[in-house]
């Protein structure tokens, strides 16, 4: 399906949009505000933050593959993920209800966001393989991740403007943090803002046939149908086994340092919420610019060696944060976390979609989130675990760097070549049903 370039800017508007929402809410503010204000001492609020994002990633791993089935099947994507955003938005806006001792409250609302949150991405995702060719498909998911750096750095600047840092707050006052906690309205809004012109604008492929009308039961029975009969396939799709397998373990390790960058920085070098807001402006301008610069070596190098390149990279800057002696040197290297991180999720995603067969779009990209979460859990329980066990939040964070060697290594495995064949060679097969764009 050809894409406009109307479409195409539509699609990485909708990065634009949701970032906000992983910038303030999962890594920067709110993350620091419920260890610090709402629960009852850091160390224990790390704990409960570090198991409500194992439950959410958990949730996200079990429904993934399945949504994403789901939405293939009944060809009604764009449904699906106006239902997680709506989802997303709404349990966002009530964060900020819960105050100092409202721990369950806080821990629930940002379940339910944060799962909706990525299950969107599961739909959202899909539609890049039908917008890009395969020689433009790495700088197109590029912008739409520079997009999305520039989105949360906008979201994270108006917040800092408006409701941080001044002494009078606009439209909030400072008692019981209700300016920090108004970020949360911030994102909500700008969420729902900024999402419309996907859904306006970016074209759908219409089911044909016995789908165009479906039967909701006969949908669930063949979605389920359809997962069995891809895995009975693995074979014939090992590349792409074989990278969602790295994947598990490289984006553990990127999902601990988005997870408990900020609560490092306040806990073990005593960053104000104004510095940590700083921070993160300063992490997305250098995340902006590596996603919009590496989508081009993307296309030229290939998704493999871009992967490689940035989780070598993010290593580098993971030792740096490890071995920091004050906030200066800790400064570089949330920079170089920035520089690395947008390519990494960036290429990953285009990779994928190189060895995603017609058909089957929202079904692997079920699994790509199945990927990123599936054994998330392990990440933050190991850096809470190690945190526990040494008294120190450097012991967590070294723990971040065996996640990036053995993604690393079981990337080697990959061969990208044969992984876009194996796509082709299940496009040849597909049977030509006449489908047709609305």
């Amino acid at each position: 399906m050809a894409a406009s370039r109307r479409a195409v800017a539509s699609w990485a508007l909708y990065d634009f949009a949701n970032s906000a929402f992983n910038t303030l809410v999962v890594t920067f503010v709110y993350a620091t505000y419920f260890t610090q204000e709402i629960a009852a001492g850091e160390e224990a609020g790390t704990a409960l933050w570090g198991n409500a994002v194992t439950a959410s990633a958990l949730l996200i791993a079990v429904l993934s593959p399945f949504l994403g089935t789901l939405a293939d099947r009944s060809g009604r994507r764009k449904r699906f993920l106006l239902a997680a955003t709506a989802v997303t938005v709404l349990a966002t806006a009530a964060l900020f209800f819960p105050t100092t001792g409202d721990v369950w409250a806080a821990l629930g609302l940002f379940i339910v966001a944060n799962t909706a949150f990525e299950l969107a991405f599961v739909f959202y995702n899909a539609f890049l393989p039908e917008l890009a060719s395969e020689e433009r498909i790495g700088r197109i998911s590029g912008y739409g991740w520079a997009l999305g750096y520039a989105g949360g750095l906008g979201a994270l600047a108006l917040g800092y403007t408006t409701l941080v840092a001044p002494t009078e707050p606009f439209l909030f006052s400072t008692d019981g943090g209700a300016n920090v906690r108004a970020t949360c309205l911030l994102v909500a809004a700008w969420f729902a803002c900024f999402s419309v012109p996907l859904f306006l604008f970016v074209p759908e492929s219409r089911a044909t046939g016995e789908n165009a009308a479906p039967n909701l039961g006969t949908v669930f029975r063949k979605s389920f149908g359809e997962l069995r009969k891809t895995f009975g396939e693995v074979r014939r799709f090992r590349q792409v086994v074989r990278l969602l397998l790295a994947r598990l373990f490289y984006n553990d390790g990127l999902l601990t340092i988005f997870s408990f960058g900020a609560i490092y920085a306040g806990g073990t070098f005593d960053f104000s919420f104004n510095e940590i807001f700083l921070f993160g402006i300063a992490l997305n301008v250098a995340a902006g610019l590596g996603a919009f610069g590496f989508g081009f070596v993307d296309d030229r190098l290939g998704g493999k060696m871009t992967v490689l390149i940035s989780v070598a990279g993010l290593a580098g800057a993971t030792l740096l944060a490890l071995l920091a002696p004050s906030k200066a040197w800790l400064w570089a290297a949330g920079a170089l976390v920035g520089l690395f991180a947008g390519p990494n999720q960036s290429a990953s995603r285009s990779l994928l979609g190189r060895f995603t067969p017609p058909g089957k779009k929202g079904e692997f990209f079920g699994f790509f989130a199945f990927s990123g979460k599936a054994t998330a859990f392990a990440g933050p329980a190991l850096f809470g675990g190690m945190t526990a066990a040494f008294g120190t939040q450097r012991a967590g964070v070294a723990s971040v760097l065996a996640f990036f060697a053995v993604g690393a290594a079981l990337l080697g495995w990959v061969d990208e070549r044969e992984g876009i064949q194996a796509a082709s060679g299940a496009a040849d097969r597909r049977p030509r049903t006449g489908g047709t764009a609305s």
